[in-house]
């Protein structure tokens, strides 16, 4: 069954934080204040954000912050399966899924708007079974599956 919605609408900051920290203990890794941070400025923003915008904000409150220390807090939080890369956009965006106990590697598919840039994170399981059973078809034994689509949200379509 599809989930997802515009990547914050599943919860407040302060509550998806809160189940970051819970998902890592229970994995056994640390959030530290830092990747924490980095977490939070990921959650304010309102569409995918890259790595240099990132390094930009943290830099006003951390003058020494480099990007090597961003880069390894976004690779925590990669790894943790608290955010999502788009790809396509060299971005990145909470997961929206994590908070209700899905795996990290959970499937999905982003919609990503040519207008307004905002990303709806999706988990259908159906695109999943018809890009594996494409990839049959080749030939291909699919590991992994990640689907981005570009076009235009339903709030810019109503704009006009």
């Amino acid at each position: 069954m599809p989930h997802g919605e515009h990547h914050q609408a599943h919860g407040d900051r302060a509550t998806m934080l809160r189940d970051a920290e819970e998902s890592c203990l229970r994995r056994g890794a640390q959030l530290t204040p830092l990747r924490r941070r980095v977490l939070e400025m990921v959650l304010e923003a309102d569409q995918p954000v890259g790595a240099y915008a990132l390094l930009d904000r943290l830099r006003a409150e951390r003058p020494g912050a480099a990007p090597p220390t961003v880069y390894r807090a976004l690779d925590f939080l990669l790894a943790q399966g608290l955010i999502h890369r788009i790809e396509r956009l060299n971005a990145f965006i909470p997961c929206t899924e994590a908070a209700h106990g899905h795996e990290h590697d959970h499937p999905h598919q982003f919609l990503i708007c040519r207008n307004c840039g905002r990303t709806a994170e999706l988990s259908d399981d159906s695109v999943v079974a018809a890009v594996a059973a494409a990839a049959r078809s080749a030939g291909f034994s699919p590991a992994r599956t990640t689907v981005e689509v570009e076009g235009t949200c339903g709030a810019c379509a109503a704009a006009g």
